[in-house]
Formats: C-alpha cells, structure tokens, sequence
C-alpha cells in the first residue's frame, strides 16, 4: 500500500507539473526541470539564458573587469599555488571560472522580462599572471577612520604570504603621500607585525586625507617596483585609485590596482553594504539609548544624539530602526522646517506634552539649508580631500530648540552626545570582521589571477569584482525615500513630514 500511494503522489505531482507548464505562456522555455525525479523545479522558477551568439563576447562585455593581459606586456600563466602547495591543497578543489557572474537585480515579476546588472564573482583562479616570487605588494588606507581597517590589512598580509608564498608585502604610511613624502618611510609587514591588530581599532598604517599627486604616487610604485597595490578608502579614494590604474595603463605597467571600499557611513554605489557599517549602527545603540534614559528620567526630557552621514543618512536610519526608542530622525536625503504648526520645534512640543519626553537622530550632514539660511556670512571651507567643511548640526540644532523653548518660558532637560568619534576608533563586531577577512581574501585572489582596477565588493551576498570606473561614474549612493526600508523608519518613529508645505505643493508653485 505505501508503494501504491507514494507511486500515486509522484503522478499526482508530474501532473501538477506539467499542467503548469502547459498553462504559462512559454513555459517550456522559461522552466526547467531538474536532473533528480523527486527534486522538481518549483513551478516559479526561472532560468536565464545564454548570452546570444550576436551579442559581445565576454571578453568584451560591460561587466568586464580589466585584465593584465590587455593592458600590459610579458603577463606570466602560472598554475596556482592554492593547487600545487601542500598547505593550501585543499583550497585548489573550489577554483571559480572566468565566465562566472553574479546578478545584481533580484527583484522580478513573473509576467515580465527580468533584466539585471552582473558582476564577475570574485575568488581564487586556477591560474595566476604572477609568480609569488616575483610579487612586492603595497598597502595603504586613505581617508577617515572605520572599524575594521586593521582586520583588511592583517587579511592582506595572511593571504599573499600563507596562502600565495608572497615574500614582500608593505605598508605605506599616512595615506597616499606615503608612498612619495620624504618625511615617511615604508613599513615592512611581518607576521608578527600584524598579529593581533585585528583586535584594535584604527589605523596601524595611518591615514589621513589629501596627499594625492597622481605623478609622484605612479613614479613611486614604478621605482619601489610594486606589483601589486591595495588601497582601502571610501568614494574619493577610489577615484584616486582609478587615476592611479589609468595611468599605470599609460606607462604599460604590469601593475594589479585593487581597491577595497572603506566607507562608515555606508555611501559606496553597488555593494551591500561596506565594512564597518555595521559596527557603527551597533555602537550608535548605545549613544541612543544614553540619551533615551536622559530623557524619561528629566522633566521634559529631550535626548539629541548626533550621528556620521555626511551626504547619506544610513547610520541614522538603520540605527533608529534598531533602537524602537526614537522619535524623529533626521537624515540628509530630507528637507525639514524648524518653525511653523507643521515644523520640527512645534512637533517635539507635542511630544512633549503628550510623551513627557523625546529622542531626536540627527545625522551630521541633514539641515544644512536650514544652517546655511541662518548663516548668510558662512564660508564653504574645504579639507584635505576636497569636501565641504560642514557646520555641526547637533549643536545647532541643541541651540535652536533651547531658544524656542526659553521664548516660550517652558522648561526642557536637553542632553546632547555626539558619539562619531568613539564609534570610528572602536575594532569591528564580528560581522564586519567576517566581512574584512573575505574581502581581503578576495581583493588577493583578484590580484593574483592578473585582473586590475577593480573593486572587491559583496552583491547579493557574493563576493564580486567591480571595475572601478564604474564605481566612480555611480558617485555615492543615498537614502531612497520611497524605499520600503525609510517607510519601516517612519513607522517606527511616527513622525510627520516637518514641512509647512508639501514638496508637491512647492515643487507646483
């Protein structure tokens, strides 16, 4: 009796089945089965197709990441090291093909056409374009701080060395002008250099911004004779390293130019997400909750935490969704009036009366209007990297409020913490740790296969390879406020839009 019935189910389910293939339009060509009888496609299941005969080949494809081979003479062939050494035998079993890509577009409907962006997936190949012996690397960090640096730097070193049998591998200190300035020597990485900098926060190759002179930098790797150079930075430094790849190209320099993103406030365009992220909204729940027990234990309580996002408002806003305790954020990517019925000040009095209390998000770069309008004399100063010096909204905000409540003679409890740089100096949780370890690894495999001017990169929780003329031409990425993930934020905050005027109204007039 069981044989009948499980003969009957297979039937009942091959039945099922095919009428679905019958009932779709096309089905037989958009569904699959699979190779095993009882593992059959789900009926939603779609495949996609080769690339036709009449389209480019892959070699010249967008998603194409430049290789040695094509830019520079004598590109060695050398079997990998991961197959033939002992210790990393076992690594040589799991090699990723040329042709492999992953899709950056998840989202479909099943009565449409999906079309996706695609990305070279990232990992050891079976050949390399250099011999470990011949292989002096670089490394060095740009920009500001984020948890993590260290762990990208020790990772750098462990897989070329452990892994590829590389001898030489350097740090270049302070940044880009480490690698011309006299005043600055090159640091001589070993194991037990970077044994346990993981567990620190910071840079122990320093950073800093600005320094950047294309001729001197590309001379510089000419005569250390790098072959490899690893630079970790955020949006500016990239377009650096893509300079730095363009021109390596003129001169016909067999030299791999990696970047790995390195941006706190989570604005590179593409990827998931970068390291140290989520450290930092991690390390923001404690400013938040801070200023949320300072508010309920004061009469009239109001707890003001200032946050990183200069032109994004991730932090703030991934942030207040994980707190549940805050009750307005305030991101760049939103206009907000301070007076009027309709405004922030009038908002947080009736919080105020209706909670006793109230916990404002402010990330570093939202008002600047609202400042600016305030200020007519201000200056648009610049630092090291070009960007725009901005005036510090948490104090300006803190004062704003006090001065509308002291004109109306109500009394309020106004804390203020600004945690930035507490939160950039801490080392990573163990995610952005993960994250560091996998894309140290990836940015070598890269480098070793010979591919150059690239970006290593999570897409849709793969690792990718991204060339970084794209990553440049996309600029930073910011908050969508149509996006489901800002709607769960004002869900969650319940608050207004803070505008006397819709933005439709105005955008009308």
């Amino acid at each position: 009796m069981e044989e009948v019935a499980a003969a009957h189910s297979a039937t009942m389910d091959r039945s099922r089945s095919d009428r679905f293939l019958e009932e779709t339009e096309g089905g037989p060509r958009t569904l699959r089965r699979s190779d095993t009888a009882v593992d059959l496609y789900h009926p939603f299941t779609k495949t996609v197709s080769p690339r036709d005969a009449s389209e480019a080949q892959f070699d010249q494809s967008v998603y194409r990441v430049p290789h040695l081979r094509d830019l520079a003479d004598n590109v060695g062939r050398f079997p990998s090291p991961l197959a033939t050494a002992v210790a990393t035998r076992s690594l040589g079993r799991s090699f990723v093909p040329e042709t492999e890509t992953i899709l950056a577009d998840i989202m479909s409907k099943k009565d449409a056409e999906t079309v996706s962006r695609e990305y070279l997936r990232g990992g050891p190949r079976e050949y390399t374009a250099f011999h470990p012996k011949s292989v002096k690397a670089a490394i060095v960090t740009c920009g500001g701080l984020c948890p993590g640096i260290n762990t990208v730097i020790r990772e750098l070193y462990m897989t070329l060395t452990a892994m590829y049998g590389v001898e030489e591998v350097y740090g270049v200190r302070m940044g880009y002008r480490g690698f011309y300035s006299p005043e600055l020597s090159l640091v001589r990485l070993t194991s037990d250099w970077v044994s346990d900098i993981h567990h620190r926060g910071g840079s122990v190759l320093g950073s800093s911004r600005g320094g950047f002179d294309l001729e001197m930098i590309v001379s510089a790797i000419a005569a250390y004779g790098f072959r490899h150079v690893y630079i970790i930075g955020g949006d500016g430094t990239q377009r650096g390293a893509q300079a730095i790849f363009e021109e390596c190209c003129q001169r016909r320099m067999c030299v791999s130019v990696v970047g790995i993103p390195k941006t706190i406030d989570n604005d590179i365009a593409i990827i998931d997400n970068s390291f140290g992220f989520v450290t930092a909204v991690e390390e923001a729940q404690r400013a938040i909750r801070a200023a949320h027990v300072e508010a309920i234990s004061g009469y009239h309580g109001i707890g003001l935490v200032r946050l990183m996002g200069r032109h994004s408002g991730y932090i703030s806003m991934f942030a207040t969704l994980a707190s549940g305790d805050v009750d307005v954020c305030l991101i760049p990517e939103i206009e907000f009036d301070l007076a009027g019925d309709c405004g922030l000040l009038s908002h947080i009095e009736r919080l105020l009366d209706t909670k006793g209390h109230c916990v404002i998000v402010v990330a570093e770069g939202a008002g600047l209007s609202q400042m600016l309008r305030d200020d007519d004399d201000a200056d648009e100063a610049h630092d090291a990297s070009g960007n725009v010096k901005l005036p510090n909204v948490g104090i300006w905000l803190s004062e704003e409020i006090k001065r509308h409540f002291r004109a109306r003679g109500r009394e309020i409890n106004l804390k203020y913490l600004d945690p930035s740089y507490e939160i950039r100096s801490v080392p990573p949780v163990a995610t952005d740790t993960i994250m560091c370890t996998l894309l140290a690894q990836s940015a070598v495999h890269g480098a070793m296969a010979g591919y150059t001017g690239f970006i290593c990169g999570v897409v849709n929780t793969h690792h990718v390879m991204i060339p970084l003329r794209e990553i440049v031409r996309k600029g930073r990425t910011r908050v969508d406020l149509s996006s489901r993930m800002w709607h769960r934020v004002l869900a969650s905050t319940l608050q207004p839009p803070l505008r006397n005027q819709s933005p439709r109204k105005e955008h009308d007039k």
